[in-house]
């Protein structure tokens, strides 16, 4: 039986802003993490918002035609129904990080990989390589990488020890595959980039850079007369940076009203193999939230 999950994978092409609203912190405006582990996501609710404004205005007849029944019908009335296609949140997949050696890296951590493992094999992706426990002090990379300097890593502040691994080769690979097709020279150029610069790191040291690894960038409005800061207008907002990659899940559950439209056709039509550049979160006047949205399929 044809599965019909698929994965959708989004590539931050400019900072991203999908804000949580006021914070309590020195940040006044962070940006929407998980509850549990604290890393950044983007709500599955942003990107299926931001599709359906996509399909609205770019999609071809057959998508315009079906897109209250995908992403629901937004005028409340008797006729009025939920959205049959589901989009899970997009959570972290590859944090980029910036490194002495090689400019940044794409870092990941065991548990963010076993989590992407399992979403994976949800929608019938199998072949996986196995998830692998970096120590504190050790980074994991693949073979000739371009963020080792003299057996050494430096990740920000951070300091460790580089140790190529052969599942680290593989998931390079595996990812590399997934979100750099190779269509273009273009793409076959960035599948090397990602892969010179794959890391893996310990959860702990993972999640350290989760929290201090993003932008913070200070917003100031000026009095027109006096040209200083306006009273009470300085704030701090934060921005997930870019080249950041997320995944989540997609699947339709169930087609709303008798319309003879199968779950497989609404699948196809809006979760094709199509790249997708999209505009997400807030900041769009300033060229931020620029995303390449990516489907797959087992």
């Amino acid at each position: 039986m044809e599965n019909n999950t698929r994965m959708y994978w989004l590539q931050t092409i400019t900072p991203l802003h999908v804000g949580a609203g006021k914070g309590v912190g020195f940040i006044d405006m962070p940006i929407m993490r998980e509850k549990v582990t604290d890393w950044p996501l983007v709500p599955g609710s942003a990107a299926k918002g931001v599709l359906r404004d996509y399909f609205s205005q770019n999609g071809n007849d057959e998508q315009k035609k079906l897109i209250d029944i995908a992403f629901g019908k937004q005028v409340i009335d008797d006729s009025s129904n939920a959205g049959s296609l589901i989009l899970t949140d997009a959570h972290i997949v590859c944090l980029p990080v910036r490194s002495l050696y090689g400019t940044f890296a794409y870092v990941a951590s065991p548990l963010v990989l076993e989590r992407l493992k399992r979403d994976l094999e949800a929608a019938g992706i199998g072949d996986l390589p196995s998830t692998c426990n970096p120590t504190r002090n050790e980074v994991l990379v693949a073979n000739e990488s371009n963020i080792v300097g003299e057996g050494r890593v430096f990740f920000e502040d951070l300091d460790f020890k580089a140790k190529e691994d052969e599942n680290a080769i593989e998931w390079a690979k595996k990812l590399a595959e997934i979100i750099f097709t190779k269509e273009s020279d273009n793409k076959a150029v960035w599948k090397g980039i990602f892969m010179e610069r794959f890391a893996i790191l310990n959860d702990d040291c993972f999640n350290f850079l989760s929290k201090t690894g993003t932008e913070v960038s200070a917003h100031i409005r000026i009095e027109d007369e006096t040209k200083i800061v306006a009273r009470g207008a300085l704030w701090y907002e934060e921005a997930l940076p870019a080249e950041a990659i997320l995944a989540g899940i997609a699947w339709c559950d169930r087609v709303f009203g008798d319309n003879g439209t199968t779950k497989g056709k609404i699948l196809e039509t809006y979760c094709s193999g199509d790249k997708l550049d999209l505009q997400m979160g807030g900041k769009a006047t300033v060229g931020k939230g620029l995303v390449r949205c990516l489907f797959t399929r087992s």
